[in-house]
């Protein structure tokens, strides 16, 4: 499940062999674990190390790179502070990933960053907006029409604390248990969640599909217990790198960590074949 790499820079760079392993390994289904790869607070982000830092109708400070906007952090004093950590976190990751991943250099769509301050175990929400239950990342406004979801997080907890996840079955053996409840959507009704904005673009049939299984997964109660899982304990001060589309997982526990998404079209893959689409199509008409 995991797949272990040392490096304690931002800056490293990998050998020919190295960059074709590791971006198998993700392209596979494994976790990137860099155990060593902290991301360095400066002194004065120190006091942004709080829960207070989020507005209360928040789950996390959200900051789009690509606008430089921010949204979810409760004082005002505080923006930019937050804002200029944010974005050197994303900075970072983007240049991490295509120097360990050349082959998607150039290809790499940037989405959000996250900063996530609040304790995870004990926070109360719905069932299918639950983290800690078992599941594949699929998004109900912003459809990626089967662009890969490839994501960079990093627990700067300054108490030590580990983050607790669970990481479940294969994506294959997912769809084998969950297909026959992927019903096809109503006609015309993608077309008006479109029309209403309630999605941001065109949900297609896949994003149908994969919002379809993200949720039978967080529902049903039987497989969420019994399901073969294996809990992961990412450390403070370390990095992971996976495809979250994929990778059934669950965070169970765990306080401060950063996130950065990137969206990879699936034919800039190594091995599409490997791609949650892909996998799709040979059970399901799309």
């Amino acid at each position: 499940m995991l797949y272990p790499l040392n490096t304690r820079y931002w800056e490293e760079s990998f050998s020919a062999d190295e960059q074709q392993s590791a971006t198998l390994a993700l392209e596979e289904g494994k976790v990137i674990f860099l155990p060593e790869l902290a991301f360095q607070l400066k002194g004065y982000e120190k006091p942004l190390l709080t829960p207070a830092i989020l507005g209360k109708k928040y789950k996390n400070v959200s900051f789009n790179p690509n606008t430089q906007e921010m949204k979810g952090v409760a004082d005002k004093k505080n923006e930019r502070q937050v804002l200029m950590l944010m974005d050197r976190f994303f900075a970072q990751s983007y240049a991490f990933v295509e120097a360990l991943m050349p082959h998607y250099k150039g290809k790499l769509i940037k989405g959000r960053t996250s900063y996530r301050p609040v304790e995870v175990a004990g926070r109360k929400t719905s069932i299918l907006k639950d983290d800690t239950r078992l599941h594949v990342d699929a998004f109900v406004a912003t459809p990626n029409q089967g662009k890969r979801i490839l994501r960079v997080f990093c627990n700067i907890n300054p108490f030590d604390q580990s983050r607790l996840w669970h990481l479940g079955e294969p994506f294959e053996e997912v769809v084998a248990q969950f297909s026959k409840d992927l019903r096809r959507p109503i006609f015309g009704s993608r077309l008006l969640l479109r029309l209403l904005g309630i999605t941001k673009s065109y949900r297609s049939l896949y994003d149908h599909y994969m919002l379809m299984l993200h949720n039978e997964m967080k529902k049903n109660e039987e497989y969420q217990k019994n399901v073969r899982k294996e809990a992961i304990h990412f450390p403070a001060n370390s990095t992971w790198i996976v495809m979250t589309d994929s990778v059934s997982h669950a965070a169970l526990s765990g306080q401060f960590m950063l996130e950065q998404t990137f969206y990879l079209p699936v034919e800039a893959m190594l091995s599409p074949e490997h791609s949650p689409k892909f996998i799709l199509q040979k059970v399901l008409v799309f």
